[in-house]
């Protein structure tokens, strides 16, 4: 097993998965999140990237297999990515050693980088509860449920809490607060909800100032939305794919089928392998060094 662990928490890596803790005091969105176990299927690449303090570990997703990072669509700021660790100084040996092992099994199980088909992580635990600004919103799988608070508009607080059941949403929509633009999580539903409205005046979104880190995690909420709206088998959409070509986004994302991975109690399988990597170290595909970490990790299940 390949394992590191720091203040900021821990990457492991065994038997076709990375286990990802985070620290005590990692962002909000990390701590509601908790623990992820990535398959290796889901699994695009790994980099580490050094600096004077030690440096930090990125895992690259194939498009369209986690649901947080398709809600958030590059938004997050980099402490509230779930797949990156800090690493301290002293510490960059362990983490390139993570970094070869999780690349070595990347190769040898032959995993594409292409976008996936379908959700291969399950996304935030339900009940789940986010946001700020003029309220919070919680979904716990039936339906989404909006609470006001003092700083909402009369507009929303007026009628009381917003209840939007599963069955009449049709997508979801988060946007940070950025600069002095505020953000939003919207829900659209079959009526059309208000997705012309303002968002402070809207009763299906959250109106998202800023003013605290908790706020990110309204991303969970709308991650959560979307594995239910997937596993409905409709087709989500967002106001921005609207408002763009007025034709809804489809889920799930097409792709390439993965190629099925030899067995490692097949050694007839293994030793196609060999031959394979061996062509493929011929042809220019794989540089010397590539061809021999894993030409070793096929021997060593041999």
């Amino acid at each position: 097993m390949a394992e590191i662990t720091q203040r900021d928490g821990s990457w492991s890596y065994e038997d076709g998965r990375i286990r990802i803790v985070p620290g005590a005091k990692a962002h909000p969105v990390r701590q509601v999140l908790g623990e992820v176990v990535v398959p290796l299927t889901a699994v695009a690449g790994i980099t580490f990237e050094r600096d004077r303090k030690g440096g930090r570990l990125r895992l690259r997703l194939r498009d369209g297999a986690c649901p947080v990072v398709r809600a958030a669509e590059g938004r997050l700021p980099e402490g509230a990515d779930p797949y990156r660790l800090v690493v301290e100084s002293g510490r960059e040996d362990l983490a390139e050693y993570v970094v070869a092992e999780v690349r070595q099994a990347l190769l040898l199980e032959q995993i594409p980088e292409g976008p996936v088909e379908r959700f291969l992580l399950p996304g935030p635990a339900l009940p789940v509860s986010g946001g700020g600004g003029d309220g919070t919103a919680a979904f716990d799988g039936r339906e989404v449920r909006l609470t006001w608070n003092w700083k909402g508009k009369e507009t929303k607080t007026s009628a009381g809490p917003t209840t939007l059941a599963l069955a009449d949403l049709t997508g979801v929509s988060w946007v940070p607060a950025q600069g002095l633009e505020n953000g939003h999580l919207r829900f659209l539903t079959r009526s059309g909800g208000g997705k012309t409205v303002a968002p402070e005046h809207d009763p299906h979104a959250l109106d998202l100032w800023g003013l605290s880190k908790k706020e990110h995690t309204a991303v969970l909420v709308a991650a959560a939305v979307l594995v239910a709206l997937a596993a409905r088998g409709e087709p989500e959409r967002t106001p921005g794919a609207l408002d763009r070509a007025e034709a809804p986004a489809q889920l799930p994302l097409p792709s390439a089928p993965a190629p099925q991975a030899a067995s490692a109690d097949d050694p007839d399988a293994l030793l196609r392998r060999l031959r394979e990597l061996g062509e493929l170290h011929r042809d220019g595909v794989l540089t010397d060094e590539e061809f021999s970490l894993a030409k070793q990790a096929v021997l060593r299940r041999l």
